[in-house]
């Protein structure tokens, strides 16, 4: 196993690293230490490899991921995630700001707790928080699913489009054109695939409500203009 000690090697050596990485490579597995808050750990990250990062990051960690399987030891800093394609990225403590943002595809586990505008902007990756969200998460979420097992803060969902919201605990309020809705048994069936995906244990998916899109904004109104 590839041990990188960001204390003595510079983060672009290990991103440089990553990022040389050829398709069939026996390094399967690549443990980072020492992270100090570093921004941009394993950015741009394209090959199924495993990374361990041993304590908590800064900026960006595995932005635009496609492919890897990358566990925080630790907590992340804002953008955790962004423009994910990929693959899986855990969170074992907190994470700040905005993380999943832009996200295409993927799996985001964080579990602690997420900061204000979790999922904003999500365009196809399941987001799953074990602890509580801040404000505006999920504004503009295009597509996929956020589970959040705690509390939601402010406007969630606003000016949603298609993504799909799952909350267990209380909703502080709804942003402009996010409704609660009905719990079929296809969103009950796949709450249940993204719990056991998370590592979630002792919680069923009838507990959560599911919230998404009243479809109010998709096209202009003219009664509404004075609102533009």
């Amino acid at each position: 196993m590839p041990t990188f000690d960001l204390a003595k090697s510079s983060l672009r050596e290990l991103n440089k690293a990553l990022h040389d990485i050829k398709e069939g490579s026996n390094e399967t597995s690549w443990e980072v230490v020492n992270p100090k808050g570093s921004h941009a750990v394993a950015a741009g990250v394209d090959q199924p490899v495993a990374i361990d990062v041993r304590g908590s990051v800064g900026y960006y960690c595995g932005g635009m991921n496609d492919g890897g399987a990358i566990t925080v030891h630790g907590s992340a800093g804002p953008g955790v995630g962004e423009n994910m394609m990929s693959g899986t990225i855990v969170v074992k403590g907190d994470a700040s700001q905005y993380a999943g943002a832009t996200a295409r595809g993927g799996l985001l586990v964080i579990e602690g707790n997420a900061s204000s505008r979790c999922g904003i902007s999500m365009k196809g990756v399941d987001i799953v928080v074990h602890g509580d969200i801040g404000h505006m998460s999920a504004f503009m979420a295009q597509s996929g699913n956020l589970v959040v097992l705690g509390d939601a803060g402010d406007a969630l969902g606003d000016s949603i489009y298609e993504a799909k919201l799952y909350v267990r605990g209380k909703v502080k309020s709804l942003g402009a054109d996010c409704v609660k809705k009905k719990m079929h048994p296809k969103h009950i069936k796949r709450l249940q695939d993204l719990l056991d995906r998370a590592g979630v244990k002792g919680v069923k998916p009838e507990e959560f409500t599911r919230y998404g899109s009243a479809r109010t904004l998709y096209n202009f109104n003219i009664d509404n203009a004075d609102a533009y």
